[in-house]
Protein backbone atom coordinates (compact mmCIF):
# COMPACT_ATOMS: atom_id res chain seq x y z
CA UNK A 1 0.00 0.00 0.00
CA UNK A 2 3.14 1.88 0.81
CA UNK A 3 3.08 2.77 -3.54
CA UNK A 4 -0.18 4.14 -3.49
CA UNK A 5 -0.19 7.58 -5.15
CA UNK A 6 -2.14 9.03 -2.24
CA UNK A 7 0.02 7.54 0.54
CA UNK A 8 3.08 8.93 -1.50
CA UNK A 9 1.91 12.25 -1.31
CA UNK A 10 0.93 12.75 2.32
CA UNK A 11 4.47 11.30 3.22
CA UNK A 12 6.34 13.51 1.02
CA UNK A 13 4.21 16.22 2.60
CA UNK A 14 4.86 15.40 6.36
CA UNK A 15 8.66 14.63 5.50
CA UNK A 16 8.46 18.20 4.51
CA UNK A 17 6.44 19.46 7.75
CA UNK A 18 4.16 20.86 4.93
CA UNK A 19 0.27 20.75 5.10
CA UNK A 20 -1.67 19.20 2.00
CA UNK A 21 -3.51 21.64 -0.47
CA UNK A 22 -6.86 19.52 -1.95
CA UNK A 23 -8.55 21.56 -4.92
CA UNK A 24 -11.96 20.81 -5.81
CA UNK A 25 -13.61 21.22 -9.10
CA UNK A 26 -17.13 20.04 -10.91
CA UNK A 27 -16.19 18.66 -13.98
CA UNK A 28 -18.19 19.94 -16.85
CA UNK A 29 -18.30 22.94 -14.92
CA UNK A 30 -18.25 26.02 -17.52
CA UNK A 31 -17.71 23.32 -19.94
CA UNK A 32 -15.74 19.91 -20.76
CA UNK A 33 -12.95 22.10 -22.66
CA UNK A 34 -12.86 24.23 -19.22
CA UNK A 35 -11.97 21.28 -16.97
CA UNK A 36 -9.68 19.98 -18.75
CA UNK A 37 -7.87 23.43 -18.90
CA UNK A 38 -8.39 23.65 -14.89
CA UNK A 39 -6.97 20.12 -14.32
CA UNK A 40 -3.92 20.99 -16.11
CA UNK A 41 -3.31 24.29 -14.24
CA UNK A 42 -4.11 22.78 -11.04
CA UNK A 43 -1.19 20.37 -11.57
CA UNK A 44 1.13 22.72 -13.11
CA UNK A 45 0.74 25.48 -10.25
CA UNK A 46 1.46 22.44 -7.45
CA UNK A 47 -1.59 21.45 -5.54
CA UNK A 48 -1.22 18.23 -3.94
CA UNK A 49 -4.54 16.23 -4.37
CA UNK A 50 -7.21 17.06 -6.87
CA UNK A 51 -11.02 16.36 -6.42
CA UNK A 52 -12.87 16.05 -9.55
CA UNK A 53 -16.37 16.25 -8.39
CA UNK A 54 -18.92 14.25 -10.79
CA UNK A 55 -21.91 16.19 -11.35
CA UNK A 56 -25.07 14.70 -9.69
CA UNK A 57 -28.65 15.91 -10.42
CA UNK A 58 -29.53 15.46 -6.14
CA UNK A 59 -26.16 16.72 -4.46
CA UNK A 60 -27.50 17.17 -1.36
CA UNK A 61 -24.15 17.88 0.95
CA UNK A 62 -23.33 20.44 -1.55
CA UNK A 63 -24.27 24.38 -1.18
CA UNK A 64 -25.70 26.11 -3.91
CA UNK A 65 -22.28 27.44 -5.89
CA UNK A 66 -21.53 23.62 -6.20
CA UNK A 67 -25.24 22.58 -6.73
CA UNK A 68 -25.44 25.04 -9.49
CA UNK A 69 -22.11 24.00 -10.96
CA UNK A 70 -23.38 20.57 -11.07
CA UNK A 71 -26.72 21.44 -12.67
CA UNK A 72 -24.89 23.14 -15.59
CA UNK A 73 -22.71 20.23 -16.04
CA UNK A 74 -25.72 17.87 -16.74
CA UNK A 75 -27.11 20.44 -18.64
CA UNK A 76 -24.49 20.54 -20.72
CA UNK A 77 -23.89 17.29 -20.98
CA UNK A 78 -21.76 15.64 -18.37
CA UNK A 79 -21.70 11.80 -17.56
CA UNK A 80 -19.22 9.65 -15.77
CA UNK A 81 -17.87 8.66 -19.02
CA UNK A 82 -17.21 12.09 -19.90
CA UNK A 83 -15.55 12.68 -17.00
CA UNK A 84 -13.14 10.43 -17.04
CA UNK A 85 -12.56 11.07 -20.70
CA UNK A 86 -11.65 14.30 -19.54
CA UNK A 87 -9.52 13.23 -16.73
CA UNK A 88 -7.43 11.18 -19.67
CA UNK A 89 -7.33 14.16 -21.43
CA UNK A 90 -5.77 16.16 -19.00
CA UNK A 91 -3.07 13.77 -18.08
CA UNK A 92 -2.07 14.71 -14.74
CA UNK A 93 0.52 13.70 -12.63
CA UNK A 94 -1.40 15.08 -9.49
CA UNK A 95 -3.32 12.48 -7.39
CA UNK A 96 -7.14 12.51 -8.24
CA UNK A 97 -9.85 11.48 -6.40
CA UNK A 98 -13.54 11.18 -7.72
CA UNK A 99 -15.96 13.22 -5.01
CA UNK A 100 -19.53 11.64 -6.01
CA UNK A 101 -22.58 10.18 -4.67
CA UNK A 102 -23.99 6.40 -4.67
CA UNK A 103 -26.23 6.61 -7.95
CA UNK A 104 -23.95 7.53 -10.72
CA UNK A 105 -21.69 4.85 -9.52
CA UNK A 106 -24.20 1.89 -8.85
CA UNK A 107 -25.74 3.13 -12.28
CA UNK A 108 -22.22 3.34 -14.01
CA UNK A 109 -21.27 -0.32 -12.54
CA UNK A 110 -19.09 -0.13 -9.09
CA UNK A 111 -16.27 -3.07 -10.07
CA UNK A 112 -16.23 -0.76 -13.80
CA UNK A 113 -16.32 2.28 -12.34
CA UNK A 114 -13.39 1.20 -9.99
CA UNK A 115 -11.52 -0.02 -13.03
CA UNK A 116 -11.90 2.34 -15.57
CA UNK A 117 -11.24 5.42 -12.54
CA UNK A 118 -7.75 3.74 -12.14
CA UNK A 119 -7.24 3.79 -15.84
CA UNK A 120 -8.17 7.24 -16.08
CA UNK A 121 -6.06 8.15 -13.28
CA UNK A 122 -7.97 8.25 -10.12
CA UNK A 123 -6.83 7.55 -7.20
CA UNK A 124 -9.28 7.86 -4.36
CA UNK A 125 -12.87 7.79 -4.62
CA UNK A 126 -15.28 9.23 -1.94
CA UNK A 127 -18.96 8.96 -1.28
CA UNK A 128 -20.60 11.46 0.57
CA UNK A 129 -24.13 9.69 1.16
CA UNK A 130 -22.36 6.11 1.67
CA UNK A 131 -21.81 6.80 5.52
CA UNK A 132 -19.20 3.77 6.85
CA UNK A 133 -20.84 0.31 7.87
CA UNK A 134 -23.84 1.56 5.67
CA UNK A 135 -23.53 -0.63 2.84
CA UNK A 136 -20.78 -3.82 3.42
CA UNK A 137 -21.32 -5.62 0.94
CA UNK A 138 -20.69 -2.52 -1.71
CA UNK A 139 -17.58 -1.05 0.48
CA UNK A 140 -15.74 -4.57 0.05
CA UNK A 141 -16.76 -4.39 -4.07
CA UNK A 142 -15.41 -0.68 -3.98
CA UNK A 143 -12.62 -1.48 -1.83
CA UNK A 144 -10.98 -4.41 -3.30
CA UNK A 145 -10.10 -2.06 -6.08
CA UNK A 146 -6.98 0.18 -6.72
CA UNK A 147 -8.79 3.14 -5.51
CA UNK A 148 -8.49 4.25 -2.05
CA UNK A 149 -12.00 4.84 -0.08
CA UNK A 150 -12.49 7.81 1.23
CA UNK A 151 -14.38 8.41 4.36
CA UNK A 152 -16.46 11.62 5.50
CA UNK A 153 -16.36 12.46 9.17
CA UNK A 154 -18.62 15.24 10.91
CA UNK A 155 -17.73 17.01 13.63
CA UNK A 156 -20.40 15.61 15.85
CA UNK A 157 -19.34 12.05 15.34
CA UNK A 158 -19.15 10.22 18.54
CA UNK A 159 -16.06 8.47 19.73
CA UNK A 160 -18.04 5.01 19.67
CA UNK A 161 -18.88 5.80 16.25
CA UNK A 162 -15.49 6.69 15.30
CA UNK A 163 -13.67 3.67 17.32
CA UNK A 164 -16.26 1.41 15.05
CA UNK A 165 -15.26 3.21 11.76
CA UNK A 166 -12.62 1.18 9.10
CA UNK A 167 -10.71 3.49 7.33
CA UNK A 168 -8.29 2.80 4.13
CA UNK A 169 -5.00 2.94 5.06
CA UNK A 170 -3.82 3.89 1.26
CA UNK A 171 -6.08 7.60 1.69
CA UNK A 172 -6.88 9.96 4.38
CA UNK A 173 -9.62 11.00 6.47
CA UNK A 174 -12.13 14.12 5.03
CA UNK A 175 -13.02 15.82 8.00
CA UNK A 176 -16.31 18.14 7.37
CA UNK A 177 -15.49 21.50 9.46
CA UNK A 178 -19.04 22.18 10.48
CA UNK A 179 -22.54 20.64 9.88
CA UNK A 180 -24.59 21.80 6.90
CA UNK A 181 -23.49 21.67 3.27
CA UNK A 182 -20.62 22.61 1.14
CA UNK A 183 -20.03 26.96 0.49
CA UNK A 184 -20.82 28.91 3.96
CA UNK A 185 -17.63 30.30 5.58
CA UNK A 186 -15.86 28.08 8.45
CA UNK A 187 -14.00 29.36 11.73
CA UNK A 188 -11.41 27.04 13.27
CA UNK A 189 -13.04 26.84 16.78
CA UNK A 190 -13.26 24.88 20.05
CA UNK A 191 -15.41 22.73 18.58
CA UNK A 192 -13.59 21.68 15.10
CA UNK A 193 -10.00 21.32 16.77
CA UNK A 194 -12.19 18.98 19.20
CA UNK A 195 -13.19 16.91 16.36
CA UNK A 196 -9.98 16.77 15.26
CA UNK A 197 -8.66 15.14 18.06
CA UNK A 198 -11.04 12.42 18.54
CA UNK A 199 -10.31 11.44 14.82
CA UNK A 200 -7.01 11.45 16.06
CA UNK A 201 -7.26 9.23 18.47
CA UNK A 202 -8.20 6.55 16.32
CA UNK A 203 -6.16 6.72 13.09
CA UNK A 204 -2.72 8.12 12.03
CA UNK A 205 -4.16 8.67 8.83
CA UNK A 206 -3.86 12.68 7.32
CA UNK A 207 -6.65 14.48 8.52
CA UNK A 208 -7.91 17.15 5.32
CA UNK A 209 -10.34 19.76 6.49
CA UNK A 210 -13.31 21.04 4.37
CA UNK A 211 -16.48 22.76 3.94
CA UNK A 212 -16.39 26.49 3.80
CA UNK A 213 -12.81 27.48 3.40
CA UNK A 214 -12.68 30.22 0.96
CA UNK A 215 -9.69 32.94 1.94
CA UNK A 216 -6.13 31.80 2.26
CA UNK A 217 -6.29 33.03 6.10
CA UNK A 218 -8.37 30.88 6.70
CA UNK A 219 -6.60 28.03 4.94
CA UNK A 220 -3.83 28.76 6.76
CA UNK A 221 -5.06 28.71 10.29
CA UNK A 222 -7.15 26.07 9.52
CA UNK A 223 -3.09 24.25 8.43
CA UNK A 224 -2.06 24.65 12.40
CA UNK A 225 -4.77 21.67 13.30
CA UNK A 226 -5.01 19.30 10.34
CA UNK A 227 -2.65 17.90 7.94
CA UNK A 228 -4.36 19.15 4.98
CA UNK A 229 -7.31 21.93 3.52
CA UNK A 230 -9.85 21.20 0.97
CA UNK A 231 -11.09 24.13 -1.07
CA UNK A 232 -14.05 23.72 -3.37
CA UNK A 233 -16.85 26.33 -3.66
CA UNK A 234 -15.08 28.93 -4.28
CA UNK A 235 -12.35 28.23 -6.57
CA UNK A 236 -15.67 26.43 -8.80
CA UNK A 237 -17.12 30.18 -8.28
CA UNK A 238 -13.47 31.35 -9.30
CA UNK A 239 -13.57 28.80 -12.56
CA UNK A 240 -16.87 30.15 -13.76
CA UNK A 241 -15.70 33.77 -13.85
CA UNK A 242 -12.43 32.19 -16.13
CA UNK A 243 -8.97 30.08 -15.29
CA UNK A 244 -7.16 33.01 -14.40
CA UNK A 245 -9.36 34.24 -11.61
CA UNK A 246 -9.42 30.36 -10.20
CA UNK A 247 -5.58 30.67 -10.88
CA UNK A 248 -4.93 33.78 -8.82
CA UNK A 249 -6.73 32.14 -6.26
CA UNK A 250 -4.80 28.88 -6.34
CA UNK A 251 -1.72 30.76 -6.02
CA UNK A 252 -2.44 32.85 -2.93
CA UNK A 253 -3.98 29.91 -0.91
CA UNK A 254 -0.55 28.11 -1.94
CA UNK A 255 1.09 30.66 -0.57
CA UNK A 256 -0.31 30.49 2.52
CA UNK A 257 -0.04 26.70 2.88
CA UNK A 258 3.88 26.85 2.35
CA UNK A 259 3.97 29.68 5.02
CA UNK A 260 1.82 27.24 7.50
CA UNK A 261 3.90 24.25 8.79
CA UNK A 262 1.82 20.79 8.82
CA UNK A 263 0.65 19.04 12.13
CA UNK A 264 3.02 16.35 12.84
CA UNK A 265 0.12 13.40 14.35
CA UNK A 266 0.94 11.94 17.55
CA UNK A 267 3.01 9.20 17.52
CA UNK A 268 5.09 10.19 14.24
Amino acid sequence: MSDHPLATRWRALRAASQPGFIAYLTAGHPSAARTIDALRMLDAEGVDIIELGIPFSDPLADGPIIQASSHAALTGGASVAGVLAMLREAAVRTPVVAFSYINPILAYGPERFVTDAARAGVSGLLLTDLPAGADPDLEARLGRGPLALIRLVAPTTSPARLAAMTFDPRGFVYVIARLGVTGAATTVDAELRAALGRVRGVTDLPLAVGFGIREPAQAQALAADADGVVVGSALVERLGEGLEPARALVRALRQALVAAPAVAPEGA
